[in-house]
């Protein structure tokens, strides 16, 4: 089994809420909504098979922090007040290089759901 390396860098880009990720097979940007709604937390995951919590409404979500969980994962701290999940380095290698696939099931889980990813925000201005 290989084991997957940590990125070389991780930079946080809080005006576009991307987290942008770099290995040494290539350069990564994920949204600050996609990390938030494949967050590997229990509120989003659940506690086992079939127990997932479908995220909605976390179209404008950002990212206000990042902090290191030793040398084997990263805690990203949303605006939205959501802290909880520990993005192992293999987990965030995942998401990164099937980003288009994560977020298409996502989408189709929205639409089949009958929700949005803008449900119950309220515009301002």
């Amino acid at each position: 089994m290989t084991q997957v390396p940590a990125p070389l860098e991780i930079k946080l880009h809080k005006r576009s809420k991307t987290l942008e990720l770099v290995y040494a097979d290539g350069q990564f940007e994920l949204t600050a909504e996609f990390l938030r709604v494949h967050s590997p937390s229990a509120e989003v995951r659940g506690h086992g098979i079939g127990q997932e919590v479908l995220q909605t409404g976390k179209k404008f979500v950002g990212i206000s922090g990042l902090e290191a969980s030793g040398n084997y994962a990263l805690k990203i701290i949303f605006d939205d007040g959501h802290d909880s999940g520990l993005y192992t380095w293999p987990y965030l290698h995942d998401l990164a290089h099937n980003q288009a696939t994560y977020w298409q099931a996502y989408l189709d889980r929205l639409t089949e759901a009958g929700e949005s990813r803008d449900k119950g925000l309220i515009a301002l201005g």
